[in-house]
């Protein structure tokens, strides 16, 4: 098995966990806070999928999926296009609010294609390129990769707590 292998593995349980916790789930569900400041499914979704759109664009060199494939313009988020989550409000995460499902899932899977068709090509020589010298020690190839699929886990995890708490009121 090579590095390529085990992102690609990586990754696509991210896949599986994002697709588990959207599935199924109503308008209102996805909406749903568990608290008023709290994040929804859907702002989880498409937050992890806009740090992962990012990141991974950025050290593969390649445009987001996000603006080059339109999905900015479906989503009609009033965010500039390089918003991604980070210290959003609560009123920013209920402008989710209205974001289908069908559109979550295929942001979330064009990325994905994006991310597999990069990371597949990857050889253990290429991880410990320095791509962010804004931080000490800099932050090598690899660092950066299972920094992005530590934070799409943890939020991936979120939501589908999320959905377990909504699921028992069903």
């Amino acid at each position: 098995m090579t590095s390529a292998d085990l992102l690609v593995d990586a990754f696509g349980r991210v896949k599986e966990n994002v697709h588990g916790a959207v599935a199924g789930l109503t308008q209102d569900e996805l909406a749903a806070r568990p608290d008023p400041d709290a994040n929804s499914i859907a702002w989880l979704i498409w937050h992890l999928t806009r740090v992962q759109d990012d990141h991974v664009a950025d050290v593969a060199g390649i445009d987001q999926v996000w603006t080059t494939q339109g999905w900015a313009k479906r989503f009609d988020l009033p965010f500039d296009d390089a918003a991604h989550g980070y210290g959003h409000s609560s009123a920013d995460v209920a402008q989710l609010a209205t974001v289908p499902a069908e559109l979550l899932l295929g942001y979330y899977d064009a990325v994905h294609d994006q991310t597999i068709t990069y990371v597949s090509t990857l050889t253990d020589a290429d991880l410990p390129r320095i791509v962010d010298t804004r931080w000490d020690p800099p932050v090598t190839l690899g660092v950066r990769l299972i920094s992005v699929i530590d934070d799409d886990i943890q939020h991936s995890g979120q939501a589908a707590y999320i959905r377990g708490m909504l699921l028992r009121r069903r």
